[in-house]
């Protein structure tokens, strides 16, 4: 091989080599790039949403709800692919502009002692008096929606939720509020119960339980859904008879309410539904 030859050979594989490291950089800046898109988008989210959900008035705080509810479904949506996102909501948790859980239970969830006193003074005074519109039950659904999702996506919202006595407000509004609410409630209590000695422990403390299963008797079966009241009543019933001889019947039952569905007409499945679920319900009857 000439000289030339090997020159030419050397500015080959030196322009190879640099074109490799180019595009290593080039993937590494577009990578750096993504993150940081995301990481604003995250905080978009949690900012918009939390902004909305702090105002006076229920319909924007009933909008900031909806906000937050479905960035927290994607971000559990798209932890099946990628958890870059669902990272990052767990860390903006831990920055207290961006936390969700104390902004739930100081409006939408907050339970005030008694109603405003209004005076002369707040009527003729230089500054009025702040009015905050009381929450409404769509607004409190959706609020007890985005607890469930922040304590199923990270324990430490479960954690966080438990310093604002969060099982005894859901039990307040579970002996107080209409069955759509309850049905809600339910599935928050879950949720805060998960994992989490602290919360368990409240629930037994406040007779969570016992409030559930004289609810299960009376409720409107259809309004909370089939699934949900077979699991509380397995539940009921494992807790207050303390035997397990019934858990696979009960799981059963749940597994077959769950595939109603897509076969039947609505009416047909309508009184499949309320004659599955009084079956789960009467079950209670003997404790």
């Amino acid at each position: 091989m000439s000289r030339k030859d090997a020159a030419a050979d050397g500015d080959g594989a030196v322009a190879e080599g640099s074109t490799s490291a180019g595009g290593g950089g080039g993937g590494d800046l577009a990578e750096a790039l993504a993150r940081r898109r995301l990481y604003r988008e995250v905080t978009l989210a949690l900012r918009t949403g939390l902004r909305d959900a702090k105002a006076d008035f229920s319909f924007l705080r009933a909008r900031g709800l909806r906000g937050l509810l479905g960035f927290l479904r994607s971000t559990a949506a798209s932890a099946a692919g990628d958890d870059s996102q669902l990272l990052l909501f767990r860390h903006s948790q831990s920055i207290p502009d961006l936390q969700v859980i104390p902004v739930l239970f100081q409006n939408s969830l907050h339970q005030p002692k008694e109603d405003p006193v209004v005076t002369l003074d707040h009527i003729f005074g230089v500054e009025p008096m702040k009015i905050t519109s009381p929450p409404t039950d769509s607004e409190i659904a959706l609020a007890l929606r985005v607890l469930e999702g922040c304590c199923l996506l990270y324990s430490r919202c479960t954690a966080l939720a438990h310093k604002y006595k969060a099982v005894k407000v859901i039990l307040n509004i579970l002996a107080n509020r209409g069955p759509a609410e309850q049905g809600v409630c339910l599935d928050a209590l879950i949720s805060l119960m998960l994992d989490s000695p602290s919360n368990q422990m409240d629930f037994e403390e406040f007779s969570g339980l016992e409030k559930v299963a004289e609810l299960l008797k009376d409720v409107q079966i259809e309004m909370w859904g089939v699934p949900t009241v077979a699991h509380w009543t397995c539940l009921c019933k494992g807790k207050l008879s303390h035997t397990r001889t019934n858990e696979k019947s009960c799981a059963s039952l749940i597994w077959a309410a769950s595939r109603f569905g897509s076969t039947l007409d609505v009416e047909q499945r309508q009184m499949a539904l309320q004659i599955q679920a009084r079956r789960v319900v009467e079950s209670l009857e003997p404790y």
